[in-house]
């Protein structure tokens, strides 16, 4: 039986059932209703989407202004170079030709003046030496007749283009020449080729040298005058705030293991947050090399001369991503599933504490001596005080014996107890003697990366702190000298006349 009834929302129909129920007779949407949600829900997630872009883009120029700067430097440039396009007399000058001034300003001008002084040297270079050579291939080729003049600029093409690709699989070569030996290819290729139906080749391989010498010599200036980002200086910043998380890694990592962090938790030491330091130390590799190869093409500039010993810097960050291994092997020991004994555990706590505190105070105080690029006359006490801290762990693990079986319990019970209870002992003392064994292997490596530290002090010339002291006590000195010379000519002055 079906009824109708009204509803504040219109009219409603409703069946009653055999057993009493009641269901509602909702009519199905037509085809357009249901295009009309689908296109409506697909601009509504188009919108969520292109929202979360937005926020995530303005994080990025929010974290790091600079980027912003770089993105306004590259369209400063561009509408620049463009003016040789623009402008009648200057295009008479240059011809069609121009565009290439922009294509080298699109393709040379990079985020840091090492990166942009690197791919112009190439591009200069590289379209110099591939526009001469071009040029006297089609010379000669010219000269040999219509009938060999396709053969011979095939196989110049053919044998240098292959010559230049193999060279870029070189190292010595890849690290410095391998943009110009690309640029050299596509260079030799169009200006050999596009020379066989071109008259004037001489006069166009002539304008695109210049227009690509205006295009470079352009983003040089903006690169160098307008808010410069130095490779080199951020390669240093990198390595000390690289070391700085590695230390504060290590610090977390152990504090956490011992539940350190619940008896203390006014401490500003957050271990959470701190673990993934180490991380970052794994994972910078490629940049730190990327930079300190650009930062070979920079001219001297702040605190950093022209032959600063920037290879040094991927050593301090080999050394660092060492230590960074035991560190991340040290801290699977916090999440292993087979712990020591509480008791174990307090009996060493304090003498890991202090070895941590220890290492991680001479990572933090070697990260400093970079920062300041000043010696650091506390070093070799803190290096002191983390030796005698490992030396005391090495005692408290031969002591574990000790503590685990008593003598009077070995005379005490039988043959067989005493195997069981050695085993049962040594499962207990395994993850302690792992966590003792990296701390240790963590402190040596740490020794190395003080080492490789002092080497880049001794090759960067860096001051000591006494040094620096005197330097700025020097004029205070020098005027107390000066009264008490003065005060002496005028006591002879005055003896004189009495």
């Amino acid at each position: 039986m079906a009824h109708q009834e009204k509803a504040t929302s219109g009219v409603e129909w409703r069946i009653t059932l055999e057993d009493g129920s009641s269901k509602s007779l909702v009519p199905d949407a037509g085809p357009v209703s249901r295009i009309w949600a689908g296109v409506g829900g697909l601009i509504a997630g188009l919108v969520l989407k292109v929202r979360e872009f937005l926020r995530r883009a303005w994080d990025i120029g929010v974290d790091d202004p600079r980027k912003v700067i770089h993105c306004l430097k590259v369209g400063m440039a561009l509408t620049a170079v463009s003016l040789f396009y623009f402008m009648r007399p200057l295009y008479k000058g240059l011809g069609g030709n121009a565009m290439w001034a922009i294509m080298t300003v699109v393709v040379v001008l990079e985020n840091t003046v090492g990166a942009t002084i690197y791919k112009c040297s190439n591009r200069v270079l590289a379209t110099t030496l591939a526009g001469f050579l071009a040029f006297g291939v089609h010379w000669v080729a010219s000269q040999s007749g219509q009938e060999f003049e396709p053969l011979i600029t095939g196989a110049s093409v053919f044998i240098l283009a292959s010559a230049t690709t193999f060279s870029r699989f070189i190292p010595s070569v890849k690290a410095l020449f391998d943009y110009g030996a690309l640029i050299f290819i596509l260079t030799f290729s169009l200006v050999t080729v596009s020379g066989y139906r071109v008259d004037k080749l001489f006069d166009m391989a002539c304008q695109r040298i210049s227009t690509i010498l205006i295009g470079t010599c352009l983003c040089l200036l903006v690169t160098l005058f307008i808010c410069p980002i130095w490779a080199g200086e951020e390669l240093h910043i990198l390595i000390s705030r690289n070391m700085d998380k590695l230390a504060n890694s290590l610090d977390g990592c152990v504090d956490e293991h011992f539940d350190y962090n619940d008896e203390h938790k006014d401490s500003d030491k957050q271990p959470d947050k701190k673990l993934l330091g180490y991380k970052c130390v794994l994972s910078s590799k490629a940049t730190e090399e990327s930079m300190a190869e650009f930062a070979r093409w920079e001219p001297a500039h702040g605190r950093f001369n022209f032959k600063h010993p920037w290879q040094q810097y991927l050593k301090i960050g080999a050394s660092m991503r060492s230590c960074a291994c035991c560190v991340a092997a040290l801290n699977s020991c916090i999440d292993s599933e087979n712990q020591a004994p509480e008791f174990i555990k307090k009996h060493l706590s304090n003498i890991c504490l202090k070895v941590s505190s220890s290492s991680s105070s001479v990572l933090k105080e070697v990260a400093k001596t970079i920062k300041t690029m000043k010696r650091s006359s506390s070093v070799e006490f803190l290096v002191e005080e983390m030796s005698s801290a490992v030396q005391d762990l090495q005692n408290e693990i031969k002591s574990l014996p000790e503590l685990l079986s008593p003598p009077e319990v070995l005379h005490t019970e039988s043959k067989e107890t005493d195997d069981t209870t050695s085993t049962i002992h040594l499962l207990d003392v395994i993850p302690v003697v792992t966590l003792a064994s990296l701390m240790i292997e963590i402190s040596s490596r740490v020794q190395a990366i003080v080492e490789t530290v002092e080497e880049l002090a001794e090759l960067a010339e860096f001051k000591g702190e006494v040094q620096e002291k005197e330097k700025q006590n020097q004029p205070n000195i020098n005027r107390i000298v000066a009264s008490q010379l003065n005060d002496d000519q005028q006591t002879v002055k005055a003896l004189e006349r009495v």
